[in-house]
């Protein structure tokens, strides 16, 4: 049965950093490219960063990018995202999910569509305020 837990969430400053943890069981990361999204109140699920499991390659929405680092460890099954620079406006609840495989051939824009994801986790909490 495969199954994301997110974790890693919490409050934090402008200008602050966490780092989100994907940890994955009935599966191991590198079978599926790994998506982290994430959702503010009133707004739509927003595609944030993939990571491949063809060749590792990396994407990021343009909100995020020289911010966050997604990041893979094998010997723990777990996806990272690294967030640094934090603002309010990455507030939000962040999940991650797998990459249906057939939408990996045009990963570079189909890693923002949740629509091209099959398996979810619950999500976690991000708030940057003051």
């Amino acid at each position: 049965q495969v199954q994301l837990v997110e974790s890693g969430g919490g409050l934090v400053q402008p200008g602050g950093s966490l780092r989100l943890s994907c940890a994955a069981s009935g599966f191991t990361v590198d079978y599926y490219a790994i998506g982290w999204f994430r959702q503010a109140p009133g707004k739509e699920r927003e595609g944030v960063s993939c990571i491949s499991n063809f060749d590792d390659s990396t994407y990021y929405a343009d909100s995020v990018k020289g911010r966050f680092t997604i990041s893979r460890d094998n010997a723990k099954n777990t996806v990272y995202l690294q967030m640094n620079s934090l603002k309010p406006e990455d507030t939000g609840v962040y999940y991650c999910a797998t990459l249906n495989p057939h939408a990996l051939g045009a990963i570079a824009t189909s890693f923002s569509s949740q629509y091209d994801y099959d398996y979810w986790g619950q999500g976690t909490q991000v708030t940057v305020s003051s």
